[in-house]
């Protein structure tokens, strides 16, 4: 609800595809400056109580965005910094997070848990997005950031209730900078983690930003409301929900993950320039809900492959440089595509980046042989 709020927002007060970029940028620029050393820090502290930590500054921010909303007085940039903010939480949360599921699962169930975190992450994007355009026409965008707010009380409950199992105490190392040293030494050595890596990036950059696009594309091109950016937002999550239950259902029974993975990242590229053509609302859901289904099987084996590639004493480490291209890279592809959309419009911009995805994923499985025989 806060992610379709804040979009809307922001165009509301700009009338400006640039800013909505911007403000999606800063969000994750965060991640891009400080997800490295989360990932260091990672390896060497309580996990939960850092992700519980986090968990309360984002429920601050969106406190803080629904009264100044609600008292009339919300400026442009109280919005980027407050996005700005939320990005330095991310940065610290995103790889605790993700390297924390194999603490509570364990290896064996790794996929499954990775899948059905995506399943649940992405059902909420379902509910989310069109409770959100209800509540923006009904009763304003304060209401999006206040129930966001609220809803971390019970996060940070669940996070404390956890009874975890026994693990040994995180390992210290000499310094930060040697923690470091040591996941780029493995990252040389391992060509196929290098290349996941790369892909990553590029699908961050030229692939994800298309949904920070969405409010323009809702209101420019197809000439809908609030209500209609809803829909389309709820359509990205209906696909990738059905697209993480099925990795989750039938993952005991893939046996090429590598070319599931391949074969996703390439569909993803190719839907979204056919969803760039659409100017129907209902085909632009229906290719929208495949596209979320392609990129949800592309970025959960993906994760699945580092995580159960990497040394249990670097995985902290690995997951914060997957946090760095997965999420830290997006303020370039969010300003890339608001300042093209610009000049080009939001069509051109998400077809072609759908073209790049679409190529760089079918170059990599044929360039690293590994990757499909994983």
């Amino acid at each position: 609800m806060q992610n379709v709020g804040e979009g809307w927002l922001i165009l509301t007060l700009t009338n400006s595809p640039f800013y909505v970029g911007l403000t999606a940028a800063l969000s994750s620029l965060g991640v891009l400056l400080f997800s490295l050393y989360a990932g260091v820090i990672a390896d060497r502290v309580d996990k939960r109580r850092v992700i519980i930590l986090m968990q309360v500054a984002f429920m601050i921010e969106a406190f803080t965005v629904s009264i100044l909303v609600w008292t009339g007085v919300v400026a442009v940039w109280q919005v980027l910094l407050l996005a700005t903010l939320l990005g330095l939480a991310s940065a610290f949360d995103i790889p605790m997070r993700q390297s924390f599921v194999v603490e509570m699962v364990g290896k064996d169930d790794l996929m499954n848990a990775i899948a059905l975190n995506s399943s649940l992450f992405n059902a909420a994007r379902v509910v989310g997005p069109a409770l959100a355009g209800f509540l923006i026409g009904a009763v304003g965008i304060a209401w999006c950031y206040f129930l966001n707010g609220l809803s971390y009380i019970a996060v940070i409950a669940g996070l404390l209730l956890m009874r975890l199992p026994p693990s040994p105490r995180p390992a210290r190392i000499t310094s930060t900078w040697t923690g470091f040293r040591e996941v780029l030494s493995y990252l040389r050595s391992d060509r196929r983690v290098r290349t996941l890596m790369l892909l990553t990036a590029i699908l961050s950059v030229f692939g994800f930003p298309y949904i920070a696009m969405m409010p323009v594309f809702a209101r420019d091109v197809l000439h809908r409301g609030a209500a209609g950016y809803g829909a389309l937002t709820s359509s990205i999550g209906i696909g990738a929900v059905i697209g993480a239950l099925g990795v989750a259902l039938t993952s005991g029974r893939i046996r090429r993950r590598g070319r599931l993975m391949l074969l996703g990242g390439t569909a993803f590229g190719m839907l979204l320039m056919a969803f760039a053509a659409s100017r129907a609302l209902a085909l632009s859901m229906v290719l929208l809900a495949l596209a979320g289904c392609a990129m949800i099987v592309n970025n959960s084996i993906g994760n699945t492959l580092l995580q159960t590639s990497a040394p249990d004493h670097l995985r902290g480490r690995i997951m914060g440089f997957y946090s760095f291209v997965f999420v830290g890279m997006a303020p370039f592809g969010a300003f890339f595509f608001g300042l093209v959309a610009e000049h080009v419009g939001v069509p051109a911009t998400i077809a072609a980046g759908g073209a790049i995805v679409a190529l760089a994923v079918t170059i990599a499985g044929w360039v690293e042989p590994s990757i499909r025989a994983a």
